[in-house]
C-alpha cells in the first residue's frame, strides 16, 4: 500500500492569511475577563467590527467552544485552535505565552 492513501495529518496549525500577535501585558493579567478586554481592544483596532471565533484560558483549563479539544485528544492541534482557523479567523490573539488565546473573525457589513 503506497503512502498516497492515507491521510496527511497535520503536526502544527496552518496560520497563512493569520495575523499573530502576541501580548505580554506588565504587570501580568488577573484573569481570563482582563485578557479578554484587552484581546477584544486589540481585534477592535486592528479589524474594526469583529467576531470572537474560539478562546482557551489556560488557568482553568477551559476552551470555546466548549470540548472541541475532545475530537482532537490525540492530535497536536488543539480545537480550539481547528476551530478558529477552519471557521475564517484572521488574528490570533495570545496574551502571556499561550495563557490567553484568542481567535477573531472581520464581520464586513
Amino acid at each position: 500500500m503506497s503512502t498516497d492513501s492515507f491521510c496527511n495529518i497535520p503536526t502544527e496549525p496552518d496560520y497563512t492569511g493569520v495575523t499573530i500577535v502576541e501580548l505580554s501585558p506588565d504587570p501580568v493579567l488577573d484573569d481570563y475577563l482582563q485578557a479578554m478586554k484587552l484581546a477584544d481592544a486589540e481585534a477592535g483596532q486592528r479589524l474594526g467590527d469583529y467576531m470572537l471565533l474560539s478562546w482557551y484560558d489556560r488557568d482553568r483549563d477551559f476552551e470555546s467552544p466548549q470540548h472541541a479539544s475532545e475530537c482532537h485528544v490525540n492530535s497536536a492541534i488543539p480545537g480550539y485552535i481547528d476551530y478558529g482557523l477552519y471557521h475564517g479567523a484572521t488574528l490570533k490573539i495570545d496574551i502571556e505565552q499561550g495563557r490567553f488565546v484568542f481567535f477573531y473573525l472581520p464581520i464586513d457589513f
